[in-house]
């Protein structure tokens, strides 16, 4: 008789979402002490699995079985010791540190720790995952998405799981604490944890996966162990057909080169606290890349060109520096043809209960405004319609609610937004975080298309790779300033990744590279 006490079964079970299909006939088998990826591109159902096995979703087919118990919600899931790390960042943002680490870990009339000791814990573990101090009676608002991150991780964390699934819980991390987040997953496989890692980041699951399922249209279409685990294959059984994306990408060599009209520049500006002022300069028809280690200045620099939060020392103009030209806030960039995306979609992007279509429409309707307050839905459609076809945005009924699509999916509509606006200038902090591999191929193209008609990019990514073939140059940030700026024929993860950790002397041999 097979034991199946110590395994996780997943047999022949299928979702659907209306006419949507998002796992068919699917089965794996996951053992304890064990690393498990599950790969595919946005739209394959990678999350709807994961939520199956945490309880959250219930198959409509076919039989999960956790230590030989079936969970049936996910306080079920817990009692069997499983801990899922969702895609989505969950904090309660006006709640201290410490009360969201411990948040589920104790009932509502006891605790089964004191208030000191668990703010002593807290901060235990945030200096182990992040090497830095922070306070545990912190309001959690006032911390970065990365750190906001690890909170998260230390709430799954403190309750010692049996099974850990992360959901993409590595995409609001840069490549530093990425690997600090690697070290608690081997720790936690060697302890016995079973650890199922759902991630677009082929080179990540790479380093640390045991076994691999691929999945492609809601079914399983390869496992990989061991050595067979290869960027190469893995990405051979994700891609079923050639994809015209990357023909596409291959010819792209005809690209415009009008990067001459400076479209958006910085006076004396300094974006973080000690740091030195720095001009800037945006120019039509480029695509700036912005990167660096987390907290070094980059998304402080995102926010202020982006008029969202002002800089604290100087100016930024849309154009030539002009009184007219200022932009001091939000409504200046946007009067000025300037379009902001955020990675951070649940907090920043997506109104929840609204509709695929309502989501989209939200920054259009001042375009297609008559009179009486009647909206223009013919051209209002005609726009949808059109974004949702460069895309590719894989999508059931525009009326359902945008929580029925995927991450990806989800920020392709946000994308697309952006671009019906017709905007000069678009600013994108992170936007393919949570995202598949074919579906950056189909964002980079829709950039490229559009800086070739003359638009303009700043594009910041945690991902290195983003970089490649895609940028002009790259701006690399630290200590809040612009410590390196590296041109396209010099763009590699070698030379980012020296620059990033302030290795002057490594790259100052290069003379593409432009130490500030």
């Amino acid at each position: 008789m097979i034991d199946i006490s110590n395994e996780i079964q997943v047999e022949n079970i299928s979702k659907r979402y209306g006419e949507t299909i998002a796992l068919n006939n699917c089965s794996i088998k996951v053992k304890q002490g064990e690393v498990h990826a599950i790969v595919g591109e946005n739209g394959s159902g990678k999350s709807t699995l994961a939520k199956i096995l945490s309880g959250v979703v219930l198959p409509d087919e076919g039989k999960l079985s956790i230590f030989g118990k079936t969970p049936l919600n996910p306080i079920q899931a817990r009692k069997l010791g499983v801990e899922m790390i969702f895609q989505e960042v969950l904090v309660a943002e006006d709640l201290p540190v410490v009360d969201n680490i411990f948040a589920g870990s104790d009932g509502l009339f006891f605790r089964s720790i004191s208030k000191n000791n668990a703010r002593k814990k807290s901060r235990e573990m945030l200096k182990n995952f992040t090497g830095i101090e922070i306070n545990p009676d912190t309001l959690v608002k006032n911390l970065p998405l990365s750190v906001k991150q690890w909170i998260v991780i230390a709430r799954s964390l403190i309750v010692s799981p049996k099974i850990l699934i992360l959901d993409e819980s590595s995409a609001s991390l840069d490549l530093d604490a990425t690997d600090r987040l690697h070290q608690e997953i081997r720790k936690l496989r060697n302890q016995g944890c079973c650890i199922l890692v759902v991630t677009h980041r082929i080179a990540e699951l790479v380093r640390i996966a045991d076994h691999a399922t691929i999945l492609r249209d809601g079914s399983v279409v390869g496992e990989l162990s061991g050595n067979e685990i290869t960027a190469k294959n893995i990405m051979g059984l994700i891609s079923s057909k050639s994809n015209k994306i990357e023909e596409n990408q291959k010819n792209k060599s005809n690209r415009k080169k009008i990067q001459n009209k400076i479209v958006l520049q910085g006076k004396k500006i300094i974006v973080t606290n000690g740091s030195n002022d720095f001009d800037f300069k945006l120019k039509s028809g480029e695509i700036i890349g912005v990167t660096g280690l987390d907290g070094q200045g980059q998304v402080n620099f995102i926010n202020a060109v982006a008029g969202i939060k002002l800089p604290l020392k100087g100016d930024i103009y849309s154009g030539i520096p002009d009184s007219k030209n200022k932009i001091k806030k939000f409504s200046d960039a946007e009067r000025n043809g300037v379009a902001y995306v955020s990675g951070d979609r649940a907090n920043e992007g997506i109104f929840p209960n609204l509709s695929i279509f309502e989501n989209f429409s939200l920054a259009l309707y001042r375009i297609f405004f008559k009179q009486f307050g009647w909206i223009k839905l013919r051209p209002l459609k005609k726009a949808f319609n059109i974004e949702k076809k460069n895309l590719s945005i894989v999508m059931g009924k525009s009326s359902n609610r945008i929580t029925s699509l995927s991450g990806g999916n989800q920020q392709k509509v946000l994308i697309g937004r952006a671009l019906a606006t017709k905007p000069k200038i678009i600013i994108l902090n992170d936007p393919a975080r949570g995202v598949d591999a074919r579906t950056k191929r189909e964002l980079y193209l829709q950039f490229k298309n559009f800086v070739a008609a003359g638009g303009s990019v700043i594009y910041l990514s945690s991902e290195i790779e983003e970089f490649f073939d895609f940028a002009d140059q790259v701006i690399v940030f630290r200590d809040g300033f612009p410590f390196a700026t590296i041109a396209s024929e010099n763009i590699s993860e070698n030379v980012i990744l020296t620059a990033m950790f302030g290795d002057s002397d490594l790259i100052n041999r290069d003379k593409q590279v432009d130490l500030r």
